[in-house]
């Protein structure tokens, strides 16, 4: 049988052709679908890695967040792309999840879209304005300096929220929040005051109208209620106290608020001389409700006086034996048993202060 005749050098030249056209094709293909597909967010050990963008900072600072907190595996691609689709010219601020999965399209995609995630956290009860501004400026970017500004910005109050800045403390409820993470720090206050309107709905307004109080006013004795107490039994039972209080012309006589008003909540007993401190939050002193809250009064505190038990206690005190729990009275001679069993517990603990 006679040899294969050789292909001749025309046809292996175009099968040479051929093969390299398909290898330039293939490193294109891989090169483009490295550039813009290829996952390159670095994994991170400590869960899901983040991007902050501070109101006002351009490319060069998003950049240098990208370099110094190691988020990419490959910075020079993204650079690439990054300046090709005009990134440089529309950053926007914000929080950013970023995602193992992403590559640099997708991931631009994002940042020109603005499309940040948000942030969940709680806002704790806080006692005085300094406190509030220190957790929020903990959690979002908001100045804090612009914060404590507004706070005690008495005109702004009043036009905005119809508040004054003692009782703008009642615009906020302590607990879960979810706002993005620039939000600013009137964009805060106004979160915060939509957050108080939906609490207030309309039968929570009738029951407090039933009660010859306003909001304001709710806010102001379900403070005093939460400091008094933790256990959600007694809080219906002491709202109900400081009314019949109320009703009667009697002080209110609250512990907390001398604690409030000398800045110390530490005190386990109070003394003589802790009821002359000149404060219009000394309950001693001076009948009604003091001027504003002594702490942000959960919705719990506020249930509890929006439905108070009833019942003809003016008098409590806590219990000696250490529960949490209080012991009524309608008497003062009743109410000086209870009251002498819980000095006789804080001698025996040496409790002076």
């Amino acid at each position: 049988m006679p040899d294969p005749k050789p292909a001749p050098a025309s046809r292996r030249w175009l099968w040479y052709l051929l093969l390299t056209a398909l290898l330039l094709v293939s490193a294109a293909t891989y090169g483009t679908w490295r550039i813009l597909w290829q996952p390159n967010v670095a994994v991170s050990p400590y869960g899901a890695a983040y991007l902050y963008i501070r109101t006002g900072t351009g490319y060069a600072a998003v950049l240098d967040s990208l370099r110094r907190h190691e988020l990419l595996r490959d910075m020079r691609t993204f650079e690439w792309l990054a300046e090709r689709r005009g990134y440089p010219r529309l950053v926007h601020p914000g929080r950013y999840r970023l995602s193992p999965t992403l590559g640099n399209q997708d991931l631009l995609d994002m940042l020109l879209a603005g499309r940040q995630d948000t942030l969940a956290f709680t806002l704790d009860a806080f006692k005085y304005k300094p406190q509030l501004t220190r957790q929020i400026s903990r959690q979002l970017e908001a100045d804090s300096a612009e914060l404590r500004r507004l706070l005690n910005n008495n005109a702004f109050l009043t036009q905005r929220y119809q508040l004054d800045t003692t009782t703008v403390l009642t615009l906020f409820l302590p607990g879960p929040y979810r706002l993005f993470w620039n939000t600013s720090a009137r964009q805060f206050l106004d979160s915060a005051a939509a957050t108080h309107r939906r609490f207030w709905t309309t039968k929570r307004q009738q029951r407090a109208d039933s009660l010859g109080l306003s909001p304001t006013q709710v806010h102001v004795l379900a403070s005093i209620v939460q400091r008094e107490t933790a256990m959600k039994e007694d809080k219906p039972i002491i709202a109900g106290v400081y009314l019949n209080r109320l009703r009667r012309g009697m002080r209110l006589q609250a512990d907390p608020t001398l604690l409030w008003a000398i800045g110390n909540f530490g005190v386990k007993r109070v003394l003589n001389k802790d009821k002359l401190v000149d404060s219009p939050y000394n309950t001693y002193k001076h009948k009604g409700l003091p001027p504003g809250p002594i702490t942000s009064a959960n919705r719990q505190s506020l249930d509890a006086v929006l439905k108070p038990a009833a019942h003809q206690y003016v008098f409590f005190c806590a219990r000696p034996d250490g529960s949490g729990y209080s012991d009524f009275a309608e008497t003062y001679a009743d109410h000086k048993r209870n009251a002498s069993r819980y000095q006789q517990r804080l001698d025996s603990l040496g409790i002076k202060r």
